[in-house]
């Protein structure tokens, strides 16, 4: 069977746009997640990065949370080093001090005197669902930035796991990676035989959402799916299992419902986090909601089971889009012979939303 080269049968500016992929930068212009809550104590600075431009998260010790450039204006020394006092913090090298807008109001020796020190750049900062977001696109489209809406992570029936990990690789290798479950074969050491059907696939500007059902072709279903979703029943012409992913920039998506279930049995939000300037490293910062089963209890004992089998499928996925980023970074160029219809609908999604990496912030 011949199939036709996909990259070979676009235009030249499509084509352009598939191999560029990887040198897209993500759009600053959205709320980030940079923290855990629990990484930022009170009374403390703790330095977080995006795209390579260094940030401080500060808390202070009425339990203010406020966000600022990582560096003193007066001679550019990490502001991370420094001392956290009332409702700002001071260099740790001459004493300046910043409030929570990133303000200099207080230079200890020259407080009198008519020269204006300089400022630091204030973010605008939220904290929900444990972790700490911030926006560090155009401060003016602020306002108009939506901020994610995860109600499963603070619905008492799911029990949500934390991601929080860093991945050597361009983001968009998360996206690919998640979005297409034909790669069920890197995991079947954990996951046994399965095999993959699309349903469905939608698509609109900045978004994107694959259906799948799955089958078993060998083996047995494995505890560890058995405690996340529940036992698998088989398919039939009124239910089936059901797993939709959805990309809807910059953030990523998954809800798997059991045949004949109403509510999800796991439902999964990630973001992706480019670190670098080059944006060849991100951290995934994810929250993983599993729906408690009836029998009070039951998720809590076999928890640390559950994380366990995660991390080892998740150790997989991390493994393969470092390899790809490995082949990238030889090559120079995007060299995928990508033939799966979702995928290359994603890839559009991902660059006509994302910037040049020359123009991110």
């Amino acid at each position: 069977m011949h199939i036709e080269d996909p990259v070979a049968s676009l235009s030249t500016d499509e084509s352009a746009a598939v191999r560029d992929i990887r040198k897209t930068g993500i759009d600053p212009n959205f709320w980030y997640p940079l923290a855990r809550s629990t990484q930022v104590k009170i009374g403390k600075a703790h330095p977080v990065l995006f795209a390579g431009e260094p940030i401080i998260l500060v808390r202070t010790k009425q339990g203010a949370l406020f966000a600022l450039e990582n560096r003193c204006a007066h001679r550019q020394v990490p502001l991370d080093a420094g001392v956290v006092e009332g409702d700002g913090i001071k260099c740790a090298y001459h004493g300046w001090k910043y409030n929570h807008t990133g303000k200099c109001v207080s230079v200890p020796y020259l407080d009198k005197c008519s020269l204006r020190p300089k400022n630091v750049r204030g973010y605008p900062c939220r904290e929900s669902y444990g972790l700490i977001f911030v926006y560090p696109g155009d401060i003016e489209k602020s306002p108009e930035a939506a901020f994610p809406d995860i109600p499963s992570a603070s619905d008492s029936k799911y029990k949500t796991r934390y991601l929080d990990r860093r991945v050597s690789c361009h983001f968009t290798f998360m996206h690919e990676n998640l979005m297409d479950m034909n790669h069920q074969f890197l995991h079947r050491r954990w996951m046994g035989g399965i095999k993959t059907t699309l349903l469905d696939t939608r698509q609109g500007n900045n978004w994107i959402e694959a259906d799948y059902t799955f089958s078993r072709s060998s083996g047995r279903q494995p505890l560890g799916e058995k405690l996340m979703i529940g036992k698998r029943l088989p398919a039939s012409k009124e239910a089936r299992d059901l797993m939709t992913i959805r990309t809807g920039y910059p953030y990523q998506t998954l809800k798997f419902q059991t045949a004949g279930s109403q509510h999800p049995a796991l439902d999964l939000w990630n973001a992706y986090v480019p670190l670098d300037k080059t944006q060849r490293t991100n951290h995934t910062y994810g929250l993983m909601m599993i729906r408690r089963p009836s029998i009070p209890g039951l998720l809590d004992l076999f928890w640390p089971f559950i994380v366990w089998f995660t991390n080892g499928i998740f150790s997989e996925d991390r493994r393969i889009c470092e390899l790809e980023q490995a082949a990238f970074d030889r090559q120079g160029v995007d060299l995928n012979h990508e033939i799966f219809p979702v995928i290359r609908g994603l890839r559009k999604v991902l660059t006509d939303n994302g910037v040049p990496l020359t123009d991110v912030i």
